[in-house]
């Protein structure tokens, strides 16, 4: 079953449009990457996805989840550019944050955030403040806080784009194993073609309007 369907999508902010008549599905298995210079419309596509905006006209529907994302916390996990850590929250307790907030028992959040730290490689990062980390170590923070509530999609919105080559690619690594594991599809968008090439699948955003590589628009 599709994780995501949406039809004829447009979202406009005044009298700029973002998103112009894009059809698009993600299937439950999809590792499709985003590509497109800034101001394409990328983010605001993903956006859509994950159900954190809404169209200003055309469907969305996420069959899999039997409704809006917003009825089924923690059923899409989200990775922005910037990790986006409490600072005053441990490694532990920011990844633990979204399944507090979802109602889960405080026990079952430590015990889940520190499985989802473990399958990253970050166990020995769990005390640690957000300041105390690099770069690199709070983007791999923030796909262990996405994929903690074993999500059915992973939303990535230029997850390298504040790190270097080597980190991109490693992040990549462990963002792709991480999806592989707990069986979530990934949408991630990225301007790094190295990146893009380790999908299975690429869409490319020119002004809002989408289309596959190397198909015909979706």
């Amino acid at each position: 079953m599709d994780v995501f369907t949406g039809e004829h999508l447009v979202r406009a902010f005044g009298p700029a449009t973002a998103v112009r008549d894009v059809t698009c599905v993600v299937p439950a298995d999809a590792r499709i990457a985003v590509t497109g210079v800034s101001g394409s419309g990328k983010s605001t596509l993903l956006h859509l996805i994950a159900g954190i905006d809404e169209p200003t006209s055309g469907s969305t529907a996420w069959p899999r989840l039997d409704g809006h994302p917003g009825l089924h916390p923690g059923r899409i996990g989200i990775v922005l550019q910037r990790p986006a850590l409490v600072p005053a929250l441990d490694v532990g307790e920011n990844v633990a944050l979204p399944l507090l907030l979802a109602n889960h028992p405080a026990g079952t959040a430590r015990h889940v955030a520190a499985e989802a730290l473990d399958l990253l490689g970050l166990a020995d990062l769990t005390a640690r403040l957000p300041h105390e980390l690099s770069g690199g170590q709070a983007q791999r923070v923030a796909v262990a806080r996405a994929i903690a509530s074993g999500p059915d999609l992973i939303v990535a919105d230029e997850p390298t784009a504040a790190v270097d080559s080597a980190g991109a690619a490693h992040l990549v690594d462990v963002l792709l194993a991480a999806v592989d594991r707990i069986g979530a599809a990934l949408v991630l968008a990225t301007h790094d073609t190295a990146v893009a090439e380790r999908l299975a699948s690429r869409w490319h955003m020119t002004d809002g309007a989408l289309r596959t590589v190397p198909e015909p628009a979706c």
